[in-house]
C-alpha cells in the first residue's frame, strides 16, 4: 500500500489546533517555506476556525501529518474571494504525498465555496514545493525581489497562482 492510499482528508475542527501548531512549528523551525519565526501555540491555531478561514488536514489513523490553510488574501472587497494559502507537512511525512492529499482537499473546498483563485509566495529554493505547486496546476507568475527578512537576511518569493471554477482557464 502506497503512502497516499494510507492518507485520508477533510475539514480541519478545532480539536485539530494541537497537531497543526506541531506541524506548523517545524516548518518554522525548519527555515525553507515561512518568514515565521515564532512558535504558534495551539490556541493560536484554534483562532483560525472562525468560518473566514478554509482548513483541512491530511491525516493517517493515527492523527493528522499535514494541513493546508487558506485566509482572506485582502479586507478589501475587490479582493473578496482570493486566498492566499499555506501547506505544511510533517517533517517525517514530508515527500510521501501528504502535502498533495492536504492542498488538493483545499482546492476541493476553495471552488466549492465559490473562491476565485488561490495564491502564495514561495522561496525560490524550496524545490519540493515548486514541484507540488506545479503538479496542482498552479502557475509561477512573477517574483517579489527581497520581500521579507527572515533571520536578518533579505529573501524573495516566487509567486504562485490558481484560478478556481467557472472561467478558471481564462
Amino acid at each position: 500500500m502506497t503512502d497516499t492510499a494510507k492518507l485520508r482528508t477533510r475539514a480541519a475542527t478545532p480539536a485539530d489546533a494541537s497537531a497543526i501548531a506541531a506541524i506548523y512549528n517545524e516548518g518554522i523551525a525548519d527555515r525553507i517555506a515561512t518568514f515565521e519565526t515564532e512558535p504558534r501555540s495551539a490556541t493560536d491555531i484554534a483562532g483560525w476556525f472562525t468560518g473566514q478561514h478554509l482548513v483541512v488536514v491530511a491525516e493517517t489513523e493515527a492523527g493528522p501529518v499535514a494541513f493546508a490553510a487558506s485566509f482572506p488574501y485582502s479586507s478589501r472587497p475587490c479582493y473578496r474571494g482570493i486566498g492566499e494559502f499555506s501547506v505544511y507537512v510533517r517533517r517525517d511525512y514530508r515527500g510521501r504525498g501528504a502535502g498533495r492529499a492536504a492542498l488538493a482537499a483545499l482546492i476541493e473546498a476553495a471552488t466549492a465555496r465559490g473562491m476565485h483563485k488561490l495564491t502564495s509566495r514561495v522561496f525560490p529554493e524550496n524545490a519540493a514545493s515548486r514541484a507540488l505547486l506545479k503538479g496542482l496546476c498552479f502557475e509561477e507568475i512573477g517574483f517579489h525581489r527581497r520581500h521579507g527578512q527572515l533571520d536578518g537576511r533579505w529573501r524573495d518569493c516566487v509567486i504562485v497562482e490558481r484560478l478556481l471554477g467557472k472561467g478558471a482557464g481564462e
